[in-house]
């Protein structure tokens, strides 16, 4: 029987060095055998081993996942832990009021008593992973439909998380990888107790908001900080007063050199998705179909919430997380259209898969994969409008926060509702919290014109069939569904907190069943997640001919690409210090990095995106940068290196040859947006943070030397 699956390391062995250069997002456990001389070409000081080691410390022991979505990076002895501005986001708004407003003013903790804990907040190391590719695929054959084979993988992944998780005290994740042809688990450890130490004010871990969002330049100080805490033992716990700041196996040394360019680079991090290994139709559904109503929903909810936040401080914190949220990604995916129109990539796959095609027909192939490229396209050919209407219909439920009421307040007081007494009397104080929590989020006037906007905007244009109960408000109301929101809100138990403290102490079933926001919400939630048996089939069809695309692509040797693609689980990339070509809108005398004094430049006072203070300001213009100034005399603000990462990346560290900490990765540049389907080798850059403008903020303009003097500094 011919070898399902090609090893990785023998495929490598067929690709001459030259592929590694800054493309990839590489496994640690694979870097000794695939990568560790190409990086030590490049400027790597370090061994493999001091990267990624099972039983000692090394690099990966002080890289952690910061709250299940962005990266973060263990910096002291003592459990500081530094990420970007807007991955603490959430954490620092939850923890903000009218009057202590820590999102707009910044905040700093003159010790360790004065950190604040918001509810719910966690990372998670790193601890192991190792490859179970046989043992998974031992247990499914060609025969399964695809659910049947999920079945047993969920059943085989059960199996081992059991075997790998310290009898309760790892989490343990089996994933996928190549689109199902490999398999690896990871173990990991979440500590809960993170509080907040300190973050810029808005105006410079926000620098520049939506405009310069994607942009290069760049002057964002796009960093916050935390603390770990465990018990006296070092273990993981929930928060408590007798808790201790964590001691990290490894914490990060801080290097004030600087870069130039050509420097070597290296990222560690939980990028979350790419897709490079998408067929050609499913790149052309995103940019014709999909994209342009994620990015015109997006656009109809950020509008709605935005009158509203601009009446009132106190609704704009409440929205300030979701608005940035959601305009982060508006802004993404219409850089995504434009990236991939602009290079034809859709052609370019279509070009190679015309390539396997005709590998996958000769005889020899024939019988496995001669119909994977014409079942993949005729998925795509019959999802291509539905594709845009789930898309209107997703950037509803995520805009509007009574959009999954249904799946979410919804579903746990209809379990309630269908409860014994006991039981009741059980599930009542988290429902209360619950309750709580869901009206801190919600401000009714702006949840009701989000919800007309975007149920009117789905009604018009998202095509396909839309759901029932839409269609049939939109008939009843001239297609105006103002008339509608306001008369559900005013019935409706879930716009009001008394009418549910209510319902705890009288519960009934009818109750949830009729309310019309539940309703509609359960309505357009069933859906979307509704299937045809012939979509079911076709899903089916897809899913099997994408696994053995992927497989044929890699036994033929006919994919550029030699790494999975990104799926939340750590990665290392390496690159180098590289500049884009010159731009005058940049002070700098290389296109590589910005200062402060570009940044000073950008100030309009009173402007929301790119107002400064006095007192930074004022440090400009005299120019005290104390010890962490370029050589040139200038401060500089960002940098560009050229590896390879995408959203989840956030808040990764920039380590130089030595693993010492030159910056924070916080986004990247719009002219290679297309970066999450093809690898632009031209003009895919990375936009850092400089680790010296951290601490500038932090000593100089925060007065807080006390955390400086914490660190491991390299001078």
């Amino acid at each position: 029987m011919k070898k399902i699956i090609l090893s990785f390391v023998a495929l490598i062995a067929f690709v001459p060095a030259t592929v590694f250069a800054n493309e990839g997002m590489w496994f640690l456990m694979h870097i000794q055998r695939l990568n560790h001389r190409d990086m030590q070409k490049m400027g790597l000081q370090l061994t493999a081993e001091e990267i990624y080691s099972i039983n000692n410390s090394s690099l990966k022991d002080a890289i952690v996942q910061f709250n299940g979505g962005c990266t973060a990076e263990m910096i002291s002895k003592d459990g500081l832990v530094l990420t970007n501005h807007h991955c603490g986001y959430d954490a620092i708004a939850e923890l903000s009021t009218t009057e202590s407003n820590y999102l707009r003013d910044g905040f700093w903790a003159q010790n360790r008593k004065a950190e604040l804990k918001p509810k719910s907040l966690y990372v998670r190391f790193f601890v192991r992973m190792d490859d179970v590719t046989k043992r998974m695929l031992a247990v499914v054959n060609d025969k399964m439909t695809e659910a049947e084979r999920e079945a047993a993988i969920n059943q085989e992944t059960a199996k081992i998380q059991k075997e790998n998780d310290g009898g309760g005290k790892y989490t343990v994740s089996v994933r996928p990888f190549y689109q199902g042809n490999e398999y690896y688990y990871f173990v990991y450890q979440d500590y809960k107790d993170v509080r907040l130490v300190g973050t810029p004010t808005e105006s410079i871990g926000k620098f520049g908001g939506d405009t310069d969002n994607w942009e290069w330049p760049r002057h964002t100080g796009d960093f916050s900080m935390f603390r770990v805490y465990a018990d006296t033992n070092g273990n993981p716990a929930e928060y408590s007063e007798n808790n201790v700041p964590l001691n990290p196996k490894h914490h990060l040394p801080i290097s004030l050199k600087g870069v130039k360019e050509n420097d070597y680079a290296m990222i560690l991090g939980y990028p979350g998705r790419t897709n490079r290994w998408m067929p050609a139709e499913g790149i052309e559904q995103n940019v014709k179909y999909a994209y342009p109503a994620w990015v015109e929903g997006s656009k109809m909810g950020m509008d709605k919430m935005k009158v509203h936040m601009d009446k009132d401080a106190a609704v704009r914190l409440m929205y300030a997380s979701k608005y940035a949220g959601v305009a982060n990604y508006w802004k993404n995916r219409q850089g995504m259209i434009d990236a991939l129109s602009k290079f034809k990539t859709a052609d370019a796959k279509r070009k190679n898969e015309a390539k396997f095609n005709a590998w996958a027909n000769k005889p020899a192939n024939k019988a496995k994969y001669g119909e994977v490229v014409p079942t993949i396209n005729k998925y795509y050919a019959m999802t291509n409008e539905k594709a845009r209407h789930d898309n209107y219909l997703q950037q509803l439920l995520r805009t509007s926060a009574f959009g999954t009421i249904s799946r979410g307040l919804g579903k746990q007081l209809e379990g309630y509702a269908k409860a014994d007494v006991a039981k009741r009397a059980q599930l009542k104080p988290g429902l209360q919290e619950m309750i709580n929590g869901f009206f801190e989020e919600v401000y009714l006037p702006a949840e009701k014109d989000i919800l007309a906007g975007q149920l009117a905007l789905y009604n018009a244009k998202a095509g396909y069939k839309i759901a029932p109960s839409v269609e049939e408000m939109a008939k009843a109301n001239n297609n105006d569904f103002t008339a509608f929101v306001n008369a559900a809100f005013e019935l409706s138990m879930f716009t009001s907190k008394e009418k549910l403290n209510a319902f705890l102490e009288i519960p009934s079933e009818a109750m949830i069943t009729n309310d019309p926001l539940n309703k509609l919400s359960n309505d357009m939630l069933t859906h979307l997640t509704t299937r045809s048996d012939e979509l079911t089939q076709a899903q089916n069809d897809y899913s099997k001919s994408f696994r053995l695309l992927v497989e044929g692509l890699r036994e033929s040797k006919l994919s550029p690409i030699q790494y999975p693609d990104a799926n939340s689980t750590l990665r290392l990339t390496y690159g180098k210090v590289r500049a884009l070509p010159a731009d005058k809108r940049n002070d700098a005398k290389i296109n590589n990095y910005t200062t402060l004094e570009g940044m000073v430049k950008k100030h309009k006072a009173g402007d929301e995106e790119f107002n400064l203070s006095q007192p930074l300001i004022d440090l400009y213009n005299k120019k005290d940068f104390g010890q962490y100034a370029d050589k040139d005399g200038s401060l500089h603000v960002n940098f560009l290196t050229d590896n390879d990462i995408t959203g989840g990346n956030s808040g990764s560290p920039v380590l130089n040859g030595k693993g010492e900490l030159i910056g924070l990765a916080f986004d990247g540049n719009i002219e290679a947006m297309a970066g999450d389907v093809i690898f632009d080798d031209k003009l895919q850059r990375t936009i850092n943070v400089d680790i010296r403008f951290v601490l500038f903020i932090i000593e100089k303009y925060a007065g807080a030397k006390h955390i400086i003097d914490e660190l491991t500094i390299v001078k």
